[in-house]
């Protein structure tokens, strides 16, 4: 599996492009906004986008989800998110303006399976964030792509409606930590990490 990160937006949004090498199948995972720029990079590649795959439904992961639905590529989402995504990702909380989206075409949850071309990445179900956030485990190559569960030495804030602390804890306890040390973290904002290290060197997490 090939990954480009493209940040996008103001908040700088880590939208992952996932490939298969072999067949240029790919899936577009938070595409928070600037949808022709990362078309741009598409098209370049000549890759063919089977899936659009947003980790929650906030307005800075999901800006862009429009664009490329109006082109005909279904939008994925765990469906105690899809209520908040339809009605825009609470930008107006933010001070932005809202978006309205149309229906997801699917709905994720535990252990369903992402196929593109002959790659595939497994959904974790990874509340705390948002009640229905995801995150996309590659087994086969220790690859976690997380939205806004962990960051390097951070983890996502809880403040926000439907955020609840004790469940990301809880989350972070029960199904990220769980998986290998060498696990490398792609999280929605800032640069990659691995589980290991967050483990032992991200202070939010000192409770462990």
């Amino acid at each position: 599996m090939k990954i480009y990160r493209i940040p996008v937006g103001m908040l700088e949004t880590n939208c992952y492009i996932l490939i298969c090498p072999d067949t240029k199948k790919a899936i577009i995972v938070d595409p928070g906004d600037e949808g022709e720029k990362i078309d741009r990079f598409i098209k370049s590649e000549g890759l063919d986008p089977v899936m659009v795959v947003n980790t929650h439904s906030h307005y800075d992961h999901i800006g862009a989800d429009r664009y490329f639905h109006e082109q005909g590529i279904p939008i994925a989402i765990n469906s105690k998110d899809a209520e908040l995504f339809m009605s825009g990702g609470g930008a107006a909380i933010l001070g932005a303006a809202d978006v309205p989206n149309d229906a997801p075409d699917r709905l994720l949850s535990e252990g369903d399976i992402v196929e593109f071309g002959n790659q595939k990445v497994q959904v974790l179900f990874t509340p705390g964030h948002t009640p229905g956030h995801i995150s996309l485990y590659d087994a086969a190559e220790k690859r976690l792509f997380c939205g806004d569960v962990l960051f390097c030495r951070s983890v996502g804030r809880t403040d926000l409606p439907g955020g609840n602390h004790w469940e990301l804890m809880k989350t972070l306890s029960d199904k990220i930590f769980t998986l290998p040390d060498e696990t490398k973290v792609y999280p929605g904002h800032g640069d990659t990490t691995d589980i290991g290290s967050e483990k032992k060197y991200n202070p939010c997490i000192n409770w462990l």
